[in-house]
């Protein structure tokens, strides 16, 4: 029996009988005939779980938007507001409500009102569903109640009017209604947004990756492209000491050692022990002000600086012996320990044939004849470490997600997802990296990376061969597509103190994305129409105070990192955009820094700052013009073809 033989039979087995395949069918298509559902576009998130929390629970407006289409002509401002505030936070927005009431019957008449807005509000963001999507969206505790109630108007009035009473009676005699009304609020949630796309970055910087991490594994349909800090956590976990250390020293420079220690399990105390015994106190290692954490005490600080040093140490030896095992990447002119000209009295460098002298260093480790030569105390360190981080199951089960719901690029929809840049010349051509006698570029160049990336999760004992290796090229190579720049200057900005030896020198890519046909020729490397299609863009946020824009080469690319990182927010003068794109169009939003979900409660404030749309549909998009309809389509013909052949097989 062949392969195609074999696929039919076991699909006839399926179904059953022909007429099993003529309704499925007949569904198949009433599907594609549907609207498009609504995507939402996410990029940067840097650790900020409350505002990417407020983010996802508001679907970046579009709760609110469903909110005053259904009711703008039923309820006063205030009342719309509140409703908005339970939709968002349920539990905490009923709690505060209910403090309001002075007897039970008053309580009562409200949950009745409540649960009657609610049930409209989930039938009107339904519509564009199936019946059998949206009883996947419901909680299953409730879903007899919640469909129940959501039916009702299939019925002649007041033929099951007590019938529907006593359900919410019930429900509130046995002390379930607040849970009931929260299953409503989430799943609205739900379905105002169909699919969600993460552009890269949940990684570093902010408190809680790890919870957006848990938050994203819940999350009912989702890919994520991979950004750049994302990737040194999948090196790490992976096998590479380099990636680790520069998790690690990131987690110290940002004062968030405990996501490692208390959250994923991750022993630090071998890297304390080392620390302590040959670092001191250096300002330039200093962590910085974590703004959701008490101000560190003197001793906490300079142990956080110690380890912050000890860390950036040892990362600079491995990168020096990983430029050196691979002549491939050419970044030889960041062999900085080598350029060092230690000296009594001080330490001095020479780049690019200027000399300067170097400040707060702690080149205690470092043995001069022989300066990327790691300490045996250093490797004892480095295994221990990477030992903790490869038996981390917390951290394995984020890192596989990663993995199965990832990639380095993502084509959907017509659109191009990626995270950092696509390299080119500063004429436009496509710039190209050669490995081991074979040059690749653009979309071929993007592939050859996340084979390198998959294949070293795939051999995590390995710590220093070549696809382990390139994913530490991916964080700082010049033909990365997700660094995008020429060299990146951590051990300058550390040691000297002439600024103009900080700068980094972008890619051709960031001036060229301004270009309609350069943008044009880019999606036709990745095989969209360059005319329809769109480059969905994170990494570089959209410094918005000095009048950058976000929608560039007349829309043909969007960026959609404004600053989520509160780190950032200073320079970009907000705090982030998102995108929206349904069946009408796409919706570029920006916002305010959150204030918390206190505010959010109790004044209906929201951190939607404005909305620029970027495109009107012709016509409304429908689910046949999607990645989901073309295989709905390649379904049905498989099911055409076997109600034709049905005797056959």
């Amino acid at each position: 029996m062949d392969k195609e033989e074999k696929y039919y039979r076991l699909l006839k087995e399926q179904y059953g009988s022909a007429e099993s395949i003529v309704t499925e069918i007949i569904n198949l298509e009433a599907i594609m005939n549907l609207p498009k559902g609504t995507e939402h576009f996410l990029s940067d998130i840097h650790g900020e779980y409350e505002a990417f929390q407020h983010v996802l629970r508001s679907g970046s407006g579009n709760v609110r938007r469903k909110v005053q289409e259904c009711f703008s002509a039923q309820l006063t401002h205030d009342e719309i507001e509140e409703l908005i505030g339970i939709v968002y936070y349920p539990e905490e927005a009923i709690a505060d409500k209910k403090n309001t009431f002075e007897d039970a019957e008053a309580l009562k008449r409200w949950y009745f009102e409540l649960i009657d807005r609610m049930i409209n509000l989930i039938s009107y963001t339904s519509t564009k569903y199936t019946r059998s999507k949206v009883r996947k969206a419901l909680n299953p505790n409730f879903s007899y109640i919640t469909e129940e109630l959501l039916y009702r108007d299939n019925y002649a009035p007041g033929d099951k009017e007590e019938y529907y009473q006593s359900i919410i009676n019930t429900v509130i005699s046995l002390g379930k209604v607040d849970e009931l009304i929260a299953s409503f609020s989430y799943t609205i949630q739900r379905l105002v947004v169909d699919h969600l796309h993460i552009v890269g970055d949940i990684f570093d910087r902010g408190p809680s990756p790890a919870r957006i991490m848990d938050t994203l594994m819940k999350y009912h349909s989702l890919d994520i492209q991979w950004g750049n800090h994302d990737v040194t956590w999948i090196g790490a976990a992976a096998g590479s000491p380099l990636c680790m250390l520069n998790v690690v020293r990131i987690c110290a420079r940002y004062d968030n050692l405990e996501i490692l220690e208390d959250y994923y399990g991750i022993n630090l105390r071998p890297l304390f022990t080392f620390a302590e015994k040959y670092y001191g106190d250096n300002p330039a290692f200093y962590p910085k002000k974590n703004p959701d954490k008490e101000e560190l005490t003197a001793a906490e600080k300079l142990q956080i600086t110690k380890i912050h040093q000890a860390a950036a140490i040892m990362q600079f030896k491995l990168e020096s012996q990983l430029i050196k095992r691979n002549p491939d990447f050419h970044m030889e002119n960041r062999l900085l320990l080598d350029k060092i000209h230690f000296g009594a009295d001080k330490d001095i460098i020479e780049l690019n044939g200027e000399r300067y002298d170097l400040s707060h260093t702690c080149f205690q480790t470092i043995d001069k004849s022989q300066p990327d030569r790691l300490s045996d105390e250093e490797k004892q360190v480095i295994a221990k470490l990477l030992q903790s981080f490869q038996t981390s199951s917390i951290l394995k089960r984020h890192i596989d997600f990663l993995l199965e719901k990832g990639s380095l690029y993502l084509v959907y929809n017509g659109n191009l997802l990626l995270h950092g840049c696509v390299p080119l010349h500063e004429n436009g051509d496509l710039k190209s990296l050669t490995v081991n006698g074979v040059s690749r570029s653009g979309k071929t160049l993007f592939d050859f990376f996340e084979t390198c990336i998959r294949s070293s999760c795939r051999h995590p004992d390995l710590h220093d061969d070549l696809n382990t290796d390139m994913i530490w090229y991916l964080w700082t190579g010049e033909c990365s597509s997700l660094f995008g720049k020429e060299e990146m200057t951590t051990f300058e900005r550390y040691f000297i103190e002439d600024a103009a030896t900080h700068k980094e020198m972008k890619n051709a890519y960031y001036q060229l994305r301004d270009n309609a046909g350069v943008c044009r020729k880019i999606l036709l490397e990745f095989g969209l129409d360059p005319e329809d299609g769109r480059i969905i863009n994170g990494h570089t946020p959209v410094k918005e105070k000095n009048g950058e824009n976000p929608i560039k080469a007349d829309g043909k690319l969007i960026v959609i990192d404004g600053g989520f990182s509160r780190a950032y927010q200073s320079t970009t003068g907000i705090a982030g955009y998102t995108l929206l794109y349904n069946s009408y169009g796409m919706t570029l939003v920006s916002h305010q820094p959150f204030t918390g979900k206190s505010d959010a409660i109790k004044n209906g404030t929201d951190i939607i700052s404005t909305k620029r749309v970027v495109e009107t549909e012709m016509h409304r998009k429908k689910v046949r013009e999607t990645n989901i309809g073309r295989k709905l389509e390649e379904d049905k013909q498989d099911l055409v073809f076997l109600l034709k052949h049905y005797a056959q097989y």
